[in-house]
Parts: structure tokens; C-alpha cells; sequence
């Protein structure tokens, strides 16, 4: 499918600096963390908790193998429908707009009328302004490292030009890049910049960056193509799509990964989706994160009633988590965002610093001591 409260001074500051502002979760901040400094993250598509975790699931390797060598978030949710916003989301801490509730089919600016709490852009639109920055930017300026690694991406940080209608919607046998799905050219502060062409790249540059923990950045957020995401169920060669290519796909990408010696020596694998299936209750969130009321839309989803965007779980793996363990805390992709902010030194961004989001503890970090 294509898809606070606060006192005047805060306020004030979230005016000035439009992105940042202190957070009740800070206080996780302070906890003791175990010293992970590479982390990769990969998003795949539309399925819901039950689906991938059940015991009808078709993806053995992601339900079996990986919850058996590392921790399941069992109450893990997406923060809206359809895709894009939760992919924004997860990089910046910004709610949808009405736009990128729609998954933005024409590029447009966002255009901007205000800053709200948090630090949320007011206004409609898809390519935020310079002033509202991700992860990436943070990183940056702290002279820490990412990467955007898109599968099928032809070249790097494609996109198409302000105003035009997106032509990477659709898997077609020359490709199947989604634009929607690659969260970084939404924001003039990467786009703009000659950084957005050195790290927003194809998924193929991922397999050298990971010879050495000095070429693998601190951050590498990882999408699969539209064939092996699980968003398509059929690809345009006639291959099963869905569930099974993404199942298919983790096997190839994921031991990669976890053989790489960033990844062995202070690495963190987030595998989670972007939403559940925008249908029944799986679509709600309602159990999770004090999903706050968006600013932009009325609704997190036009599609179906209620916050958030359902219940999708997700998978993290590293030396300092112990395998097979389970939490249940709820959490959602501004929690995940909250909590890498945690483990690089970083302010929260947006929604990251939500009054009373819970960014990861104890309960995943189930073996600190590595």
C-alpha cells in the first residue's frame, strides 16, 4: 500500500532552536549504556506483529532464528499510516503532515508556518526546511559517522526535483527503489548539502564499508527494495514478494552484517518495519508511547481510526543483549530514536523527547557487560 505541555520558557527555546528540547526521557540518558557505536538499522514493510511473529509466520529466519540470537520487542509500534511518516519519524522526531501521511507522490516543500512543542514543524508539505534536522545532522556535527544505504537506489540521493510527481513508486523490472522509503532526501538539510551524495548511497556500497570498523559508519540505516521489503506480494519478474523475499533477503544481508568487526566489537541490528497492515486492530496503537496528537493532521492514519501505526515488533541483536530474551515495554520509532540519540551523546529531536517516552534500558540491554 502506498501509502505538552510545557512553561513559556521552553517554549520559547523549542522557537528559537526549532528542533530540540530537553525530555523526561533524558533521565535514560543518564543510565549506564553499554558502549555500542555501530549501529545498523533495516526497515521493512506493512506486516503486522502477529503476521511476522506468529506461529504461521513465513519468515523462520527474522521469527526464529534472529528472536533466537538476540531480544524481540513483543510491543513494538509503528507512529502512523502510511509509509513515509514513520521512515521521518524515525530519523528526526517530526509527526506526519498531511503529505507525508500520504507518502508525498509529488515532492514538495514543506511549507512552513510555525514551530510547535517539541520542536514540530507546523505547517504541510514533504522536504522539511534547513532548520529541522535528523539524526544524521547530529551526527555530523558531533564528527560521527552514517549512511543511507537504499537497495535499487540508481543513483546516490536520488530523488526527484521540488514540485515534480515521484516516479520511484512503483517496482518495475529496472528497479524497484521507493523513493518514500528513503527518509533523508525529505530534508534540505541533507539534500542541500554535498553530503547527501557521499552518504546516501546504493545498498551494494554497504558490503565494503563493512571490511573494516573504520570504513562502517556509526550509523547505517538500511532499506531493502520494494521486492524484498515485504511491501510487494508479487515482483515484477513474477517472484514471490512479501514476507518470504524480505525472510530471504535478512539471510543474505544479515549475516554480513553480524560478521563485519564493527558489528563484533561494539555493534547493534535493529530490524523492525515502517507499520502494520492499515487494517483491523493490528493498525492500532493505542497501548503504546502516549502517542501524542499530531499538530499537522487530525488523524495518525486516514486510513483507519485510532494512534499510531499499529503493532509491528522488532528484532535487536548484539553482544550486549542476551539471546532469546523478550521485552514487552512499549516502544515505537520515536522511542528508537530517543534511545540511538542515547548511545551517540545526543540531545532528543521532536517527538524523541516526548514528556514520558521510555527510550531503551535494562530491559534490552540484557547483558551490558558484553
Amino acid at each position: 500500500m502506498l501509502k505538552v505541555r510545557g512553561f513559556v520558557v521552553a517554549a520559547a527555546v523549542v522557537a528559537l532552536v526549532g528542533v530540540v528540547v530537553p525530555s523526561a526521557a533524558s533521565a535514560a540518558a543518564k543510565a549506564k549504556l553499554p558502549p555500542i557505536k555501530h549501529v545498523f538499522v533495516v526497515n521493512l514493510e506493512n506486516e503486522s506483529y502477529d503476521t511476522t511473529f506468529g506461529p504461521s509466520s513465513v519468515a523462520p529466519y527474522l521469527s526464529q532464528t534472529l528472536v533466537g540470537q538476540g531480544l524481540l520487542l513483543s510491543q513494538y509500534f509503528g507512529i502512523g499510516h502510511v509509509s513515509l511518516d514513520n521512515y521521518v519519524a524515525e530519523i528526526s522526531g517530526q509527526g506526519p503532515s498531511k503529505q507525508t501521511q500520504l507518502d508525498c507522490l509529488t515532492y514538495n516543500d514543506f511549507v512552513s508556518t510555525g514551530t510547535g512543542a517539541l520542536g514540530q514543524a507546523l505547517g504541510d508539505g514533504c522536504v522539511y526546511p534547513t532548520s529541522v534536522k535528523t539524526i544524521a545532522d547530529q551526527l555530523t556535527a558531533k564528527k560521527l559517522t552514517w549512511k543511507g544505504y537504499m537497495e535499487d537506489m540508481s543513483t546516490p540521493c536520488k530523488h526527484p526535483e521540488l514540485g515534480a510527481k515521484d516516479t520511484n513508486v512503483v517496482a518495475t523490472a529496472s528497479g524497484a527503489y521507493a523513493t518514500r522509503h528513503n527518509p533523508f532526501v525529505y530534508f534540505h538539510s541533507i539534500v542541500d548539502a554535498p553530503i547527501c551524495q557521499k552518504n546516501v548511497v546504493a545498498l551494494d556500497a554497504l558490503t565494503t564499508d563493512l571490511a573494516s570498523a573504520k570504513t562502517t559508519p556509526n550509523l547505517s540505516f538500511i532499506t531493502p527494495n520494494l521486492c524484498n521489503d515485504g511491501h510487494d506480494a508479487k515482483c515484477p519478474d513474477g517472484s514471490t514478494g512479501g514476507l518470504t523475499a524480505a525472510n530471504a533477503w535478512l539471510q543474505q544481508w544479515v549475516p554480513k552484517i553480524m560478521a563485519s568487526p564493527a558489528y563484533k566489537k561494539d555493534g547493534l541490528l535493529i530490524v523492525t518495519f515502517d507499520e502494520a497492515e492499515a487494517v483491523g486492530s493490528s493498525a492500532d496503537a493505542t497501548a503504546c508511547c502516549n502517542a501524542p496528537t499530531y499538530p499537522n493532521v487530525t488523524s495518525a492514519s486516514t486510513i483507519t481510526p485510532g494512534p499510531g501505526g499499529g503493532r509491528i515488533g522488532a528484532v535487536l541483536l548484539s553482544r550486549f543483549i542476551k539471546p532469546g530474551s523478550t521485552s514487552a515495554t512499549p516502544y515505537n520509532h520515536f522511542a528508537m530514536l530517543c534511545s540511538l540519540e542515547d548511545l551517540f551523546k545526543l540531545q532528543h529531536l521532536g517527538y524523541a523527547a516526548q514528556p514520558g517516552l521510555r527510550c531503551f534500558g535494562k530491559d534490552v540491554y540484557t547483558k551490558a557487560s558484553g
